[in-house]
């Protein structure tokens, strides 16, 4: 069946080319057309005259057109384009012409190409004097010589030679006060377990005389517990402010008696003050 199927297709294909023949033959005028034209826009043309005649459809014709087209192995690209023997100057007028190609940048390749025939002077191609210094300015920065760079890597190692001097005279100096500072540490730390403690048992004197105000055992969360212990804060706060305005007015006075009172070295008198007048 595919075998038959195949030669019904390839006998429908050659009925249809001898008919698009037949329909050349028909629009030309001329009765001997047995060979069909090899162009393909001709081939349509004939093939929709046959189209209207014959009310085939229009696929066929692509088909026709396809079993005629030259094979993959037949294809040749065609060359490609050729550059001009001569130099090319754009025209300045054409406002489609690149910058660059009206700039010393497209006659520098001109003369690349072409050499003395593209008629660009050798000596307009070297950079100006603004050039030159732009161009070692770069080569400075970007190219440095290698006493620079020698001089470079020098200072680099010095720096880095600095810094690690200047850490390890900073860690020598810690390491020196490490005793000192953990001794320091140990003592607030002390000091701070110390006050925690005064405070809590502070704490617990006040919450003992509150409840002793109170008369009854109370939560010591409640609000009027809290309230009552916060009344006892202040007078205590107060007392312990009174006691210390007392001290300093106690060291005041007896500063002030110690400088009234006179002083004996002073008062007493000379022995050999007193024993010249009698000699």
């Amino acid at each position: 069946m595919e075998g038959g199927g195949s030669a019904g297709v390839w006998a429908t294909g050659d009925w249809e080319r001898r008919g698009a023949a037949g329909a050349g033959a028909v629009r030309s005028g001329t009765a001997g057309a047995s060979r069909a034209p090899r162009s393909c826009e001709v081939r349509r043309g004939a093939l929709a005259l046959w189209r209207r005649l014959s009310g085939l459809r229009g696929s066929r014709a692509q088909d026709i057109c396809l079993s005629d087209a030259p094979s993959r192995s037949d294809y040749r690209a065609p060359p490609p384009p050729r550059r001009s023997p001569g130099p090319w100057w754009p025209d300045p007028d054409d406002p489609l012409t690149p910058r660059w190609q009206l700039g010393p940048r497209y006659a520098a390749k001109q003369f690349a190409r072409h050499g003395a025939a593209s008629g660009v002077a050798a000596g307009s191609l070297w950079p100006s004097r603004e050039q030159l210094r732009e161009l070692e300015a770069e080569e400075r920065e970007w190219c440095p010589s290698l006493a620079a760079m020698q001089e470079s890597l020098r200072a680099q190692r010095r720096a880095e030679e600095q810094k690690r001097q200047a850490r390890e005279r900073l860690i020598a100096e810690c390491m020196a006060k490490m005793p000192q500072m953990v001794e320091n540490w140990r003592r607030q730390q002390q000091e701070r377990r110390e006050k925690e403690q005064a405070d809590k048992e502070r704490r617990a004197r006040l919450q003992a005389e509150a409840q002793e105000r109170l008369g009854y055992h109370v939560d010591p969360r409640s609000a009027r517990f809290q309230e009552l212990l916060q009344d006892l804060e202040k007078q205590q706060r107060k007392r312990l402010k009174e006691e210390k305005q007392r001290q300093k007015k106690e060291a005041r006075a007896a500063a002030l008696a110690a400088a009234a009172a006179p002083d004996p070295a002073a008062s007493a008198p000379d022995p050999a003050a007193s024993a010249a007048p009698s000699s």
